[in-house]
């Protein structure tokens, strides 16, 4: 007999003077963590397979469910937690990398809640946002170093611009890795708030392609559902070759969720697992990685800005300075709180640097060269409110990607079991039982009803900062200070400490 040490995370209460044994939690855990006990006639749950997706409390309809941490706990030692060994434990019996879900959650120092905002006081007046015009507008893609205006508007050639109304935009999230009502709604969302969304690695399923026109296309190494058509279709394209939760390491979509859809979406063997390879196997240079750049111009007929996405590492400025060189119109850079649906523990916890040290450090190298002008920053990675959006603009980018703020405005519930595909929320899974649980028609709304209060919050901060334009921050340092910071993180992040 096999000795198993798993142990069990969370412990389910339930107030049997409440519960109604409707059956519910059953219907609802695709866990199979309640079960109806014939021999007793009553409810029972294995708390060990609970991955406190809270689904069960919150659709309980007379409030009996809660869960809460175990309180089984190992001796205290402060080398070896809980975790630490639990996880050996594992791997003993698997023989298998560590999985999980979303972003770092390790304790580092979140940079966005050491930076603070300036504010108007009587010299500089403030702006009532209620009353007076504040602009959110931005544009994403190559601006040419000078712009002739004549009798009907701007004259010559300009190069293809994503027209932002509020500086957002949804973060690459594939079908496959989310459901397509996931999709759907934020595809909705995007349209409706005049903001673009990007479909991930996974091509673009024929229901989404009414939103094609609002819609970043991916080009990854697997070239998922890539084609001539899929270019032309989407409003820029976009070349990953990193991604914040696991930099350096390729994409992994299970066999099990290459159902028929998923399969001729991606123009892959039905059931087969997707693996995009870590490299892409035609850029070993900055040479390289423009000729692809060309390419894909070549192919859309130079109509749609095209960019690159990196992740946040060490040397990430000297790679961006190379991919602005190589002819990328626009810049993601992902930090290392960037979600994803599966991702190497060790390498999610330990690889990368935050998005804000980045992003300070990216935008200096362009400036000190002289090419900051000539392309578009956006990050992502551990965006969180509106309030991030601004501090990120002030360090220097044009505009953000959202994917777990979105996620969360769907319904996640942050259990960080994306890979599993049994997701309770109807969010990261293919299961088509599942998937019904997200309404397209609710989720973007829930989405948009993001954006907008984000929009408006950001109105609000501006106008406290007599800004009555969002392109009249970017970069602006001066409007930050940092707060419990060290000298060298304040130097790297060219931020002034609060007082000075």
């Amino acid at each position: 007999m096999a000795i198993t040490m798993k142990t069990a995370s969370y412990k389910i209460i339930r107030d049997h003077d409440r519960c109604i044994e409707c059956l519910v939690c059953v219907r609802q855990c695709s866990n199979g963590v309640h079960r109806w006990d014939e021999d007793y006639r009553c409810l029972v749950s294995d708390e060990a397979e609970c991955v406190n997706c809270h689904r069960c409390v919150v659709f309980c309809p007379t409030k009996a469910l809660n869960v809460v941490a175990s309180p089984l706990d190992f001796k205290t030692n402060a080398n070896w937690r809980k975790p630490d060994i639990e996880q050996i434990y594992l791997q003993a019996e698997t023989g298998g990398t560590l999985l999980v879900g979303m972003g770092n959650d390790r304790p580092y120092p979140v940079y966005w809640d050491h930076l603070l905002l300036n504010a108007s006081q009587v010299t500089n007046p403030s702006i009532d946002p209620l009353r007076e015009p504040v602009e959110l507008k931005t544009f994403i893609g190559r601006k040419p170093d000078t712009v002739h205006f004549g009798s009907e508007g701007v004259e010559g050639e300009f190069p293809p611009q994503l027209e932002l109304d509020v500086p957002v935009m949804f973060s690459a999230m594939s079908f496959g890795s989310i459901s397509l009502n996931a999709q759907k709604s934020l595809a909705r969302a995007a349209v409706e708030t005049g903001i673009y969304w990007n479909c991930g690695e996974g091509g673009l399923h024929p229901e989404v392609r009414p939103y094609a026109d609002r819609a970043v296309v991916q080009v990854a190494s697997g070239r998922f559902g890539v084609s001539v058509d899929y270019l032309k279709s989407g409003a820029a394209i976009e070349i990953k070759i990193g991604q914040g939760a696991k930099p350096g390491i390729g994409g992994h979509l299970p066999g099990e969720k290459v159902g028929p859809e998923v399969s001729r979406t991606r123009m892959i063997p039905l059931g087969t697992d997707a693996i995009s390879p870590a490299p892409h196997h035609d850029i070993y240079s900055i040479e390289d990685l423009r000729q692809l750049i060309f390419s894909l111009k070549e192919a859309t007929e130079y109509a749609k800005p095209v960019g690159v996405k990196i992740a946040a590492v060490h040397n990430v400025a000297a790679i961006a300075s190379g991919s602005v060189r190589a002819g990328a119109d626009f810049l993601v850079i992902d930090g290392f709180r960037g979600g994803t649906g599966a991702a190497p523990l060790r390498i999610r916890d330990n690889v990368g640097i935050p998005i804000e040290l980045a992003l300070a450090a990216v935008d200096s190298r362009l400036r000190e060269e002289g090419i900051r002008n000539t392309v578009s920053l956006v990050v992502a990675g551990g965006i969180r409110n509106s309030a991030d959006v601004v501090k990120a603009i002030a360090l220097g980018a044009d505009a953000v990607y959202i994917g777990t703020a979105a996620l969360i405005a769907l319904g996640c519930h942050m259990c960080q079991k994306c890979y599993q595909g049994k997701c309770n929320w109807g969010i990261a899974t293919t299961n088509p039982y599942l998937t019904k649980r997200v309404n397209p028609e609710v989720g973007a709304r829930r989405a948009a009803n993001l954006i907008r209060a984000w929009a408006h919050e950001i109105k609000e901060m501006l106008g406290g900062m007599g800004i009555n334009a969002i392109e009249s921050l970017r970069g602006n340092r001066l409007h930050l200070r940092g707060i419990g910071l060290g000298p060298k993180e304040l130097e790297i992040l060219q931020v002034k400490a609060a007082g000075e």
